[in-house]
């Protein structure tokens, strides 16, 4: 009876057996049992199809070690060895040869199983053909390494598991180099600490992380990145990776940087000039930003935040509310610019005068959403302007007081030396300087005539010196050192581009001696569209630059001066009559030096203080010197007698003046071809008397009715006259 029950117990195990093989070679996972060493058992139907080999064939090691590719052999092997002498159960992964000669990836797991001693008897295996998802693996990671982005994994444990190219690429290092915790390297030295203690912490929580550090770059330069790491769990909530992306942020960095740098020194600039700044809030009707300063110029507490506009509106000096706010809104309304001074009344009653600007910062289909702006405390500013209009007035009364003192010695000081350059006592020269004070004080326009060197500008600086245009410019002008074409840019200004060379504008004698005095020299030699001009200026007191259209108001005094007889050259034509008649308004004759002999001896020893002081040294002038200096005509008046002076002084080797006879013959002495001396009026102003020859006989110089036999002389010396006078004949061909 029991033989019987062994053998049905035998037979029902061997159908157990039977029934679990045929069920594991219908599952389509590849499964295999080992036994403690490692050696084959039994492999199912699967894996055996798969090489095409038998289970003999397979228990082989040489042929199992032929199965595995020849990159994968050595690790394969060692992770094998080690996990069965680990005796847990352990995983690997490795590419092994279909029996068509491909090679797929497998991952393989080992389950052991011990008897109830806990002694190891056997492992179960599985393999899993992963050959696809090692394929996607390949794939997303060839997409991570072409994109920009940072990118790397670790395993659970916060090792380093793959970075992607962009990142090995930046450090310079294999990924061999950063495996396990090697990743650490590249970490500045300062930020490892930190940066180690945060990821730990992670690790150990399962949370998200997020931190900032520098990374050294292949060129050793540390640059500042943010990191982003993110658990990956399996569908029991392990955590089976962790996803790291990398941020290069050292630019933005600097930025934030130069951001606080800047803020830093506009809080300090603020400071320094009591300027604060807000900004508003229209549609809230809210403060959203106050600045540092602005709480030290309302006296406000930065601890309880923005104020609001209440509390701003109660500072404000009550008679000064309704303006500000009134001119807030309307600026709001129009969407422009607000700018109000007002008063501010602080907690304990004292007042600042502050200047509030605002600008529309952010506007929204033409509506004004928010305005900025800046108020800056200005007591100091407004004390000083009082200060100074008190200061002011006290100069005014002090001024008032000191011309009212100053009035009597002004005009004694004047008398006694409004003349100062003007020397001589004769009746002639005196009956001048009367005329002059006389005419001085009013606005009247003055001809000055007379020969050549009798000072007619002195004159001219004695009119203005006594005019009540005295303390504005006094502008000359010599009309016949001018060229032509140039005369009326150098009266009147002229503008950019009127004319080659006008580089830019100019501005004339006209308005450079505006509420002053202009002395025409030379006026005689003024070309006639410039006479033209200049009688506007006389009748309308109106003028245009040269190229220009607007007129320009003139009020300028005119003292004009000429050499030539005007009255012969309106009947040459080379004058104009109504332009004399304006500028004969008061006509002074200076007169020549001949004419006031007993100036001679004042004007010597005047030329000789001056002289004789600036060169070092001390001349007097005996009586034949004086007699010989007394008896000559002077033809050149005071200049030449200034220049003989001169002159002597400098080649004295004594202490008396040295003139030579030679020096005064030059003018005086000329005689015609005959012998006879020329006539007075020819020494005295020839140029004008050749001149009004000349337009009497029409240019001719030669001949019975021309100029030379008018005047005398033979016709070869009246040529070489016209040539060292700079006469030009010829505009008398045509009058």
């Amino acid at each position: 009876m029991e033989d019987r029950q062994l053998g049905e117990q035998r037979l029902s195990d061997e159908f157990s057996e039977m029934e679990l093989r045929q069920l594991v070679d219908a599952i389509p996972q590849q499964i295999f049992v080992l036994t403690s060493d490692g050696d084959v058992l039994y492999v199912n139907q699967v894996l055996l199809e798969y090489y095409r080999l038998t289970l003999p064939e397979i228990k082989a090691r040489d042929v199992r070690a032929r199965l595995v590719h020849p990159d994968d052999l050595q690790g394969i092997s060692d992770e094998f060895e080690r996990g069965l002498s680990g005796g847990v159960p352990f995983e690997m992964e490795g590419r092994f040869r279909r029996h068509d000669g491909q090679y797929r990836w497998f991952l393989i797991r080992f389950n052991p199983l011990h008897d109830e001693r806990g002694q190891l008897i056997r492992w179960y295996g599985t393999r899993t053909d992963i050959e696809d998802g090692k394929e996607a693996e390949t794939h997303f990671k060839r997409v991570i390494d072409t994109i920009p982005a940072m990118v790397a994994t670790t395993l659970p444990d916060g090792s380093a598991d793959y970075v992607n190219k962009r990142w090995l690429d930046y450090y310079g290092l294999s990924l061999e180099d950063l495996r396990n915790w090697r990743w650490t390297v590249v970490v500045h030295p300062e930020d490892q600490p930190r940066v180690m203690a945060e990821w730990l912490s992670a690790v150990a929580s399962g949370k998200p992380l997020e931190t900032e550090f520098r990374m050294q770059r292949a060129d050793a330069e540390y640059r500042w990145f943010l990191v982003r790491t993110v658990p990956l769990r399996d569908e029991l909530g392990s955590i089976v990776k962790w996803f790291s992306a990398g941020h290069d942020i050292e630019d933005r960095r600097r930025v934030e940087s130069e951001l606080r740098r800047s803020e830093a020194h506009l809080a300090e600039a603020q400071k320094l000039s009591h300027t604060g700044s807000w900004v508003y809030n229209v549609l809230r009707d809210e403060i959203i930003h106050w600045s540092a300063e602005m709480y030290c110029i309302w006296r406000l507490d930065s601890e309880k935040g923005v104020p609001s506009v209440q509390i701003i509106r109660d500072r404000i000096h009550p008679d000064d509310v309704a303006k500000v706010f009134e001119a807030g809104e309307r600026a709001i309304r129009r969407g422009i610019d607000q700018e109000v001074d007002f008063r501010i009344v602080l907690p304990d009653g004292s007042l600042r005068y502050v200047h509030l600007v605002g600008h529309p910062a952010v506007v929204v289909s033409g509506k004004v959403i928010e305005t900025t702006g800046t108020v800056m405390d200005i007591t100091e500013q407004h004390e000083a302007g009082a200060a100074l209009e008190q200061a002011f007035d006290e100069i005014k009364k002090l001024k008032d007081q000191l011309y009212k003192e100053n009035l009597a010695l002004k005009a004694e000081i004047d008398r006694s030396w409004m003349f100062d350059e003007i020397v001589g006592g004769s009746p002639a020269l005196q009956g001048v300087l009367a005329r002059v004070s006389k005419v001085a004080p009013t606005d009247s326009t003055v001809l000055l005539t007379g020969e050549t060197g009798t000072g007619k500008e002195l004159i001219a600086h004695a009119i203005h010196t006594q005019s009540r245009r005295s303390s504005r410019a006094f502008v000359g002008l010599n009309c016949a050192a001018i060229p032509a074409p140039l005369i009326a840019s150098e009266l009147f200004g002229h503008e950019k581009g009127a004319f080659t060379g006008a580089t830019q504008r100019r501005l004339g004698r006209f308005e450079l001696a505006d509420g002053g005095t202009v002395f025409l020299d030379e006026v005689g030699e003024l070309p006639p569209e410039t006479q033209v001009a200049l009688l506007r200026v006389l009748q309308d007191h109106k003028f245009e630059r040269v190229g220009g259209v607007q007129t320009i108001q003139s009020d300028v005094r005119v003292v004009a001066a000429s050499n030539r007889n005007l009255p012969l050259a309106i009947a040459g034509g080379s004058f104009r009559s109504d332009l004399f008649y304006r500028l004969n308004v008061f006509p002074i004759e200076i007169p020549p030096l001949r004419e006031r002999a007993e100036d001679i001896p004042l004007l010597i020893d005047y030329f000789l203080k001056r002289f004789a002081k600036r060169l070092g040294k001390k001349i007097g002038v005996d009586t034949k010197t004086l007699d010989l200096l007394q008896s000559y005509t002077w033809p050149g008046n005071v200049r030449e007698l200034q220049n003989i002076i001169e002159r002597s002084i400098i080649l004295s080797d004594n202490d008396n003046l040295l003139v030579e006879e030679s020096w005064l013959t030059h003018g005086s002495n000329e005689t015609t071809s005959s012998g006879q001396p020329l006539p007075s009026k020819i020494l005295r102003s020839a140029k004008e008397i050749i001149e009004a020859a000349l337009a009497e006989s029409r240019g001719r110089v030669a001949g019975s009715s021309g100029a030379a036999a008018q005047l005398g002389i033979p016709p070869s010396t009246l040529e070489s006259r016209i040539r060292s006078l700079k006469i030009n004949k010829y505009r008398f061909k045509s009058l």
